[in-house]
């Protein structure tokens, strides 16, 4: 299997990012956004998927910090996008079941890297804020990231009372699936994953 990196760029009126990955990584992350919430999210999503993440992002966040999580998303799912390239030998599908203390993120946290974009996102937690963060930007930005990465993604976050739990939880489960689905599968050799021959891209 070829090296499995990207460097992706973006810079608008209103974010700078520059950040790299590396799918055949440890868990090695560097993530500065500005916002310690989001930074603390990225940090586990990193960790659990043992993908290497090299993140720097400034933007408007004295607006808002809607912009800023949202194109760290697209340009997220761009490098993971790149670093698949054509996406031969993978597993192509992750499932994980994690708990956190009181929050549950179930079985139905679940992703398909076969090509098409999709999200199906559900948190039971009715709560908004941890703090000044809006958590509802969240569900933008798993959409973003499953637009760019071109992944479908269902998260089903069962249960708890714990906001920052349930995130935590959501964000750990994600990782993992990832983590599942991106491994190269032995028996598959170089192989698409897909029984028409071709994965949509």
């Amino acid at each position: 299997m070829n090296e499995r990196k990207a460097t992706i760029e973006r810079k608008t009126g209103e974010t700078d990012i520059k950040l790299s990955i590396n799918l055949d990584g440890t868990g090695i992350y560097s993530i500065e956004t500005g916002v310690p919430f989001f930074n603390h999210m990225l940090n586990l999503l990193s960790k659990h998927s043992l993908i290497d993440m090299d993140i720097k992002a400034t933007g408007d966040i004295d607006v808002d910090y809607h912009h800023l999580v949202e194109d760290v998303a697209l340009a997220l799912g761009q490098a993971f996008n790149e670093a698949l390239g054509e996406r031969r030998g993978i597993n192509r599908y992750g499932f994980w079941i994690l708990p956190m203390d009181d929050a549950l993120a179930s079985a139905e946290v679940t992703l398909d890297l076969g090509g098409r974009p999709y999200l199906v996102y559900q948190i039971a937690n009715p709560k908004k804020l941890i703090r000044d963060f809006d958590t509802d930007i969240l569900g933008h930005f798993w959409r973003s990231f499953c637009d760019t990465a071109k992944l479908n993604l269902h998260i089903d976050q069962k249960y708890g009372d714990d906001l920052h739990h349930a995130h935590e939880a959501v964000f750990k489960a994600v990782a993992r699936a990832l983590r599942m689905a991106c491994t190269a599968d032995e028996r598959a050799l170089d192989a698409l994953p897909s029984s028409k021959g071709t994965l949509s891209k």
